[in-house]
């Protein structure tokens, strides 16, 4: 193991760079980005990553360089979350994806976005946003009614999560 105690192994395997892949529904990657792979614990995967260039994004504004996201995504369920946090340190704003169950192979963590998201503000208050654009892409690539449904339960389980405070919305309370 080049040296390393079993702790520290896992440290350093903690650390491991991860790459991001949101696809689309036919394959397609949409977006693509490096994180940080901070914990694993059962089917949890926790990754951090920094805004290397200001975004502006439709619904979150500008992301500033330097913005960190901390991301929560679980193998066996049917959305993420990120938490974004300014540069300063302050949290931003939450960001939740409804997507097909990610895939983690140890180097690449890829997800099916589903386009439907939920944007959180600090103090949990939430609104759901591009319904309408799920609703086009899965009449334009027509998602089985099973991935319909499992997309619909996602969203009325994250809102649920957000409502009773629940992990992961649940930092600094």
């Amino acid at each position: 193991m080049s040296g390393l105690n079993e702790a520290e192994a896992t440290v350093a395997e903690d650390q491991q760079e991860v790459i991001v892949r949101a696809c689309k529904f036919d394959g397609a990657e949409h977006r693509r980005w490096r994180a940080r792979l901070l914990s694993r614990d059962a089917s949890l995967l926790v990754l951090d990553a920094r805004f290397e260039d200001e975004i502006r994004h439709a619904l979150l504004g500008t992301l500033r360089r330097g913005t960190l996201s901390v991301e929560y995504y679980w193998l066996d369920r049917w959305y993420n979350v990120f938490r974004f946090h300014e540069p300063t340190g302050e949290l931003r704003n939450y960001y939740c994806n409804v997507n097909v169950p990610p895939t983690f192979d140890g180097r690449v963590l890829s997800y099916v976005d589903l386009d439907m998201d939920i944007l959180v503000a600090p103090d949990l208050s939430y609104s759901i946003v591009d319904e309408d654009e799920f609703e086009a892409n899965a009449a334009l690539f027509d998602y089985p009614l099973h991935v319909r449904e499992r997309a619909q339960n996602a969203l009325a389980e994250l809102v649920s999560m957000i409502e009773a405070r629940r992990f992961p919305f649940n930092h600094g309370l």
